[in-house]
């Protein structure tokens, strides 16, 4: 149902979604973390993160500019941090095309901002970030990533350690941690609720099926006795 509905959207609006999107938000990563380099106070990082009562007050700029934020300061981990968004984001754009990792993208966006406003929190774009991820994994559960250039791992392995601290927050934290942390699941499972739906009945099929299968066998054998 959802796919039929972002076909549609497509094909509406398809011509305004932004090719290479995840290049765009790598490169204003880059570039706010340079121009943090010139203030070490951390000025600039904190005047894009998403503040709802700043928000509030005029800056609405916060609504965007938070996926700029680098996720790290180390310059080595913010180089593999950003490479493994670009593996994720461009792979998800070719799985899906160029409108529909943008729907993505934004629906991850929309869902942070509606958590930051009822919680008042304020955030960055980690979350989201996790929310692709899930995504990758999902499509790609068998790509293998080299953890410390060494040991590969899968990354349907990997997601399952990335979703371990979520559900200690969810089922630790207090509510405002609980609702923002919740933001990649229910990202993950707008788009692929159905999916994993879908699977779970298949399933559930295959061992009815197989398990009138081999009491008929039992049966056949039985009177053949």
């Amino acid at each position: 149902m959802l796919n039929k509905q972002i076909r549609q959207l497509e094909r509406k609006y398809g011509r305004f979604a932004l090719k290479n999107l995840i290049k765009y938000v790598i490169g204003a990563n880059i570039i706010v973390y340079f121009l943090s380099l010139a203030d070490p106070s951390g000025g600039l990082p904190a005047a894009l993160m998403l503040d709802p009562l700043l928000v509030l007050r005029g800056q609405v700029w916060r609504l965007v500019t938070f996926v700029a934020i680098p996720p790290t300061t180390g310059v080595v981990w913010l180089f593999f941090a950003l490479y493994f968004s670009y593996l994720v984001g461009t792979n998800l754009e070719n799985a899906w095309g160029a409108f529909k990792f943008n729907v993505y993208y934004l629906l991850g966006m929309i869902l942070t901002i509606i958590a930051a406003f009822l919680t008042g929190s304020t955030v960055g774009a980690s979350y989201l970030n996790m929310s692709l991820f899930f995504a990758f994994a999902h499509l790609y559960p068998d790509f293998e990533l080299l953890v410390y250039f060494v040991l590969p791992v899968k990354v349907k392995y990997l997601s399952l350690l990335a979703a371990a601290p979520l559900l200690f927050t969810v089922l630790t934290a207090p509510f405002a941690a609980k609702l923002i942390a919740l933001v990649p699941v229910f990202t993950y499972l707008f788009y692929f609720g159905s999916d994993i739906w879908q699977t779970i009945l298949v399933k559930k099929q295959v061992r009815k099926n197989r398990k009138r299968f081999f009491t008929e066998i039992e049966k056949a054998r039985r009177k053949k006795d």
